[in-house]
C-alpha cells in the first residue's frame, strides 16, 4: 500500500445547504458511472487517491475550491448515491465524519459478507492506515473524517482527513492499495503541507530502530517505498485569482464554449442546442472524467463549471447545475444500453480542448472573467448560502470576448 498524496486546507465550518447536496450527489454518481463505464474500477480508485483529482472533483461540484470542506461533503455525497447502487456498480463506500468513521471496519466486514472479499483484511487496512496517519506521523493533525472505498474486486483508497485547530488547518491524506509492501517504513507516496513545527515521524527509514524498539517488530525488515511526492497546499483566501488557474486551459474551454458554435465540431453534434454556459461546465466535467493527472495541478480552474456555494469565484448556476446532469445521466443509461454516441461526445469535448491549447494564447482578463459570471449568475439561477443572485444594477447583458 502507499500513501499516494496529500492535501492541506483551510480549516472551514458551516454546512451544505440541500440544494447543493442533493445536486452533488446527482453529479458525483453520474461521474463515477462515466469513469467506470469508460476505464473501470481500477481508474476511479487510482483518481481518488490522487488529491489534485480529488480537489478538482470537489470543485466541479459546486462546493468551495480551497476548503477542508470538500473533503466530507464529496465523500457524503458519494456515500449516499453510490452505496444503495452497490451490488450494480461493484463499489462500495465505508466510514465517514466523526463517529462514523469508526465504524469503517463493521461496514467493511458487513461488505466482504456480500461480496466474499477478506473482511479481516480489509478491516485491518482501515485500521492500520488511520493509525499511521494518526500516531505513527504525528504532524499536529487529528484525524476526525475516515473512509474506505473497496471494489468487489478487493483493489481499495482510503481518503481520511485531520486538522490543526492551532493552525486553522486541515490536511487529508490519500491512501491507494497499489504495491501494498508495508504499513511501517515508508508507506506514503506524498505527505505535503506548511511546515507548522517538529514532526515525529515514525514511518521513517531512519526510525526504524526505535520503531523496533516500541513495536517489538525486530524480526520484520519491511522493504523501502518510496514514491514521487504529490503535494497540494491551498491558500486561505477565498477569492479565485489568476494565479490558482492555468490560464491557457481555462481560456481553451471558455473559447471553445462559448465562441465556437458546437455545430463546428462534427464530433459535438450530438450536443447542439445545448447553450455555450453547459458546454463550459460540460467541458470541465469531461476533464474530471477524461483527463490525465498532469492537468489537475490547478484544482481552482474546475470551480469555473458550476462555482462555488459560498459565491467563489461565482454563485452556484443551478439551471446549468441541473443541465450537466441531465446530460451525463443520458449519456451514461445510452452507453449502458449499447449507445455510446452521447458519451463519446462529452469526450470530446475534452479532447478538442486538449488539441486547442497547443497554439492558444490567453489575454489578462481574469478579473474581468469573474465578474462576468457573477454578474450573469442570475440568469442561470444562481446560489448560495447566502441567498439567490440578483441582477446587478445599471449593467447590461453584454458578453464579454472570453480570453
Amino acid at each position: 500500500m502507499k500513501r499516494s498524496g496529500s492535501a492541506d486546507l483551510p480549516l472551514h465550518y458551516g454546512y451544505v445547504p440541500r440544494w447543493l447536496a442533493e445536486r452533488m450527489a446527482k453529479l458525483g454518481l453520474a461521474v463515477t458511472e462515466s469513469i467506470l463505464l469508460e476505464y473501470g474500477h481500477e481508474a476511479f480508485l487510482s483518481r481518488m487517491s490522487n488529491p489534485f483529482w480529488f480537489q478538482s472533483f470537489g470543485a466541479v461540484m459546486g462546493m468551495d475550491w480551497h476548503s477542508s470542506g470538500i473533503t466530507t461533503s464529496v465523500m457524503g455525497a458519494l456515500k449516499r448515491a453510490v452505496n444503495p447502487r452497490a451490488k450494480e456498480l461493484g463499489l462500495y463506500i465505508c466510514g465517514g465524519k466523526g463517529r462514523f468513521s469508526r465504524e469503517a471496519p463493521d461496514e467493511l466486514f458487513r461488505v466482504a459478507d456480500r461480496t466474499g472479499l477478506d473482511g479481516n483484511h480489509l478491516a485491518r487496512c482501515s485500521r492500520l492506515s488511520a493509525k499511521v496517519d494518526n500516531t505513527a506521523v504525528q504532524d499536529g493533525f487529528q484525524l476526525y473524517t475516515h473512509n474506505f472505498i473497496v471494489s468487489d474486486h478487493g483493489d481499495w483508497t482510503v481518503i481520511q482527513q485531520g486538522m490543526s485547530p492551532d493552525s486553522q488547518m486541515a490536511r487529508r491524506y490519500h491512501w491507494h492499495s497499489g504495491q501494498l509492501q508495508s504499513f511501517v517504513e515508508e508507506p506514503h507516496a506524498a505527505v505535503c503541507g506548511e511546515n507548522v513545527g517538529p514532526i515525529l515521524n515514525l514511518t521513517a527509514k531512519e526510525a526504524a530502530s526505535a520503531r523496533a524498539g516500541m513495536l517489538g517488530l525486530t524480526h520484520e525488515k519491511p522493504e523501502l517505498m518510496m514514491q514521487e511526492i504529490q503535494q497540494l497546499l491551498l491558500p486561505s483566501r477565498h477569492e479565485v485569482q489568476a494565479e490558482d488557474v492555468d490560464l491557457k486551459r481555462l481560456g481553451t474551454v471558455l473559447w471553445m464554449a462559448h465562441e465556437q458554435a458546437v455545430g463546428s465540431f462534427e464530433e459535438l453534434l450530438l450536443l447542439q442546442g445545448t447553450g455555450p454556459r453547459t458546454i463550459q461546465s460540460l467541458a470541465l466535467v469531461s476533464e474530471v472524467i477524461h483527463g490525465t493527472p498532469a492537468r489537475f495541478k490547478d484544482p481552482a480552474r474546475f470551480a469555473f463549471a458550476h462555482g462555488g456555494k459560498d459565491g467563489h469565484p461565482f454563485p452556484v448556476p443551478v439551471k446549468v447545475y441541473d443541465e450537466t446532469i441531465a446530460t451525463l445521466q443520458t449519456a451514461v443509461h445510452k452507453a449502458k444500453l449499447g449507445n455510446t454516441e452521447k458519451q463519446e461526445a462529452i469526450k470530446a469535448l475534452h479532447t478538442l480542448a486538449v488539441k486547442a491549447e497547443k497554439d492558444f494564447v490567453p489575454n489578462n482578463r481574469f478579473e474581468e472573467l469573474v465578474q462576468q459570471e457573477r454578474d450573469e449568475s442570475w440568469r442561470y439561477g444562481g446560489r448560495t448560502v447566502f441567498g439567490k443572485a440578483q441582477p446587478p444594477k445599471g449593467k447590461k447583458g453584454v458578453q464579454l470576448r472570453l480570453f
